[in-house]
């Protein structure tokens, strides 16, 4: 085992380039965690040793890894077809997902368009809100709306609509320009009433040129897992009524249960005008995003030739990728996932309400299946704190990736309640052990 984990580190440091990575430290410095296999909450390195996966692998694993009926419902479609174009025909799987998907989405978002991950998904809501308004009389409508800490993908359309700087610096002189708003911090009524006033205001001002107002409702998972009140989500959703102005929910991370409901703008009672899914919508088998669209908006491309949608990707609504998402809606219904993570949900608020009395930790917070916490120092996507927490938890068996001073847990809604209180337990030992 010992050869082969050798061999792999040293192809991996001589050939791949990965991501948020400043390779020339990971090259000098890190030694990885090289997976083997994956199963449930679990991660094993091909030394053997166990990690519990605190992040569900970036978020995606929202059933755990190798879920055995997501497994079987891939190896079951790959010995039918493991892809077939949605040009000029289609597959049971794509047409039963839509069906489905439609069925436990908010109310009024009768459509379904296929893409890859969560920057396409988004990247879609983008173009449909554009090409929308271009030919149905309202031209002038080519910018968005979006808040301060937003992300949303990575394809260079949503790029701009980032307000991570550190992601969106270096292509700062080749996005166009968008319109920012500070979301509330969450820290009281008066926080929620103004970050409410500043969209009003900017509404108010440039409505007639704003296409959509796009938004990670009530987590801003890449900001740090900033949260704020649903009722700023509410009141988007009547200004954006109000303007006959588009509110895009990018749902990728939010939804599927992670923030309580399955999809984090029913804590608001609202619906979006389009919804971006992807992550947890396949369970982390496959890459397989969607997004929903209102019947107004299919409407405003039905006519002449030239009004459709031209857009697409080679694997859209790959028929592996959307078997494995009809079963995780049919795992979710019979499995009670929802109801299951209620109570996880709980102990991880407490967790993290408990933490926030080290002295280590400057603010705590939580929500559904997220728990996280601010350590005290340097703050920012690059500062080094968490990092130091990392190896702590990594030496205790717990892979706990950091956002900068951010060390947060969104683990598998299913995750067994003793891992969960293993993971919480060396959450609490990594950040009390800083000093």
């Amino acid at each position: 085992m010992g050869e082969s984990r050798e061999r792999i580190v040293a192809l991996d440091k001589g050939r791949v380039w990965h991501p948020y990575t400043p390779m020339d430290r990971y090259r000098a410095e890190v030694d990885p965690i090289v997976v083997d296999r994956a199963s449930g909450p679990f991660l094993w390195d091909v030394d053997g040793t166990r990690y519990i996966d605190a992040n569900s692998s970036w978020w995606v694993a929202s059933l755990g890894h190798n879920h055995p009926r997501l497994v079987e419902a891939l190896h079951r479609q790959a010995e039918r077809n493991c892809h077939s174009a949605l040009a000029g025909m289609t597959h049971g799987p794509a047409a039963e997902l839509a069906e489905r998907l439609c069925a436990v989405a908010p109310p009024g978002l009768p459509y379904v368009f296929y893409s890859d991950d969560g920057s396409t998904a988004v990247e879609v809501a983008l173009k449909l809100a554009l090409q929308y308004w271009a030919q149905n009389g309202r031209p002038e409508r080519v910018r968005f709306v979006s808040l301060e800490g937003a992300f949303h993908g990575e394809t260079l359309g949503v790029t701009a609509l980032g307000g991570v700087e550190v992601f969106r610096r270096p292509f700062a002189g080749a996005v166009p320009e968008h319109l920012f708003v500070a979301p509330p911090t969450g820290e009281g009524a008066r926080d929620t009433a103004g970050a409410e006033a500043a969209l009003a205001a900017l509404l108010d001002a440039h409505a007639d040129r704003v296409a959509a107002v796009v938004m990670e409702p009530v987590v801003q998972g890449a900001a740090g897992m900033r949260m704020y009140p649903p009722s700023f989500v509410r009141a988007a959703r009547e200004l954006c009524s109000a303007h006959d102005v588009f509110l895009v929910l990018d749902e990728v991370f939010t939804g599927y249960g992670r923030t309580g409901p399955m999809w984090a703008c029913e804590l608001a009672g609202v619906s979006p005008d389009l919804l971006c899914t992807a992550k947890g919508f396949s369970g982390g088998v496959l890459p397989m995003a969607a997004t929903l669209v209102s019947e107004r908006i299919q409407r405003g491309f039905l006519g002449a030739a030239e009004r459709a949608f031209y857009y697409g990707h080679s694997f859209c609504g790959n028929p592996l990728g959307a078997a494995v998402a009809l079963e995780v809606l049919r795992v979710y219904e019979e499995e009670r996932v929802l109801e299951g993570a209620v109570p996880r949900a709980e102990r991880i608020a407490a967790a993290f309400q408990a933490m926030a009395s080290l002295p280590q930790v400057a603010r705590s917070r939580s929500r559904g299946m997220i728990g996280a916490l601010e350590l005290a120092g340097d703050a920012g996507y690059l500062a080094e704190a968490g990092w130091r927490v990392y190896d702590e938890a990594r030496r205790r068996g717990v892979y706990l990736r950091p956002m900068g001073n951010v060390v947060y847990v969104a683990p598998p809604l299913n995750v067994p309640e003793d891992v969960l209180g293993e993971l919480l337990d060396v959450v609490h030992e990594s950040v009390a052990g800083l000093g």
